[in-house]
């Protein structure tokens, strides 16, 4: 008896967060996915328990990629941002090293677009994606760059392959203040690719192209702090 309670269960949570059209249960992760992203995450009507749970948990695994891609995009962003949040980090070119570190051997970072193409350029593999971030914190910059800030909206993540790959979409907004009092807030769009690699998901490509960039005046802002504790013990 409890046994087909458990089952009842499982086939209603299956079922009821993706209702399955004239009783097939292959449905797409979204409305414009390829034919190869249909996953089947629904269980039939007359499924057995082995079945739903197996459904169930290809959904799971699903919400749980999410996840980690929501993760790994937001610490990128993390680790981006000045003054660094990140405790203990000795210098930039740890900074550095901690951003290319979430990438995948073959990665590639892009700015696309008739604003980015010419700014940004295509880095490919960890050596030129380190280059490329070597530009921003390499050497000493005058004026020099006191802060700024990524914030992301609009996300859309879709994961393919079974679980193991994704692409992913978000709009970010960063203002920018340099130390001779000139500011501007940047707003972009990604276009991002994921892998699942035996440490966990890794960033493929990150692909940038310009929404706007706006002049701030002078004294946009005030009272930002030199350097940021938030995540000391």
């Amino acid at each position: 008896m409890a046994n087909n309670y458990l089952i009842h269960v499982i086939l209603k949570i299956t079922s009821c967060a993706a209702p399955v059209p004239s009783g097939k249960y292959k449905m797409k992760i979204h409305a414009n996915a390829r034919e190869t992203d249909t996953m089947e995450t629904v269980a039939p009507p007359n499924a057995t328990a082995e079945d739903a749970i197996a459904a169930l948990t290809r959904r799971i695994e699903v919400l749980e990629a999410e996840a980690d891609i929501r993760r790994l995009q937001a610490r990128y962003m993390f680790l981006c941002d000045t003054p660094l949040p990140e405790f203990g980090v000795a210098d930039d070119a740890e900074r550095i090293e901690r951003i290319v570190e979430l990438y995948t051997a073959d990665a590639v970072w892009e700015g696309v677009g008739e604003y980015y193409d010419g700014q940004f350029g295509r880095a490919a593999g960890h050596d030129a994606i380190r280059a490329h971030f070597t530009k921003f914190w390499g050497q000493k910059q005058d004026p020099e760059l006191i802060l700024n800030c990524h914030y992301l909206t609009s996300e859309q993540i879709r994961v393919h392959d079974g679980g193991a790959t994704a692409e992913g979409q978000w709009v970010h907004m960063q203002p920018w203040l340099f130390s001779d009092g000139k500011a501007l807030l940047r707003s972009s769009r990604l276009n991002n690719a994921f892998r699942k690699e035996p440490g966990g998901w890794r960033i493929s490509r990150t692909r940038t192209e310009n929404v706007f960039i706006a002049p701030l005046p002078a004294t946009w802002a005030s009272d930002y702090p030199s350097k940021s504790v938030l995540m000391a013990p």
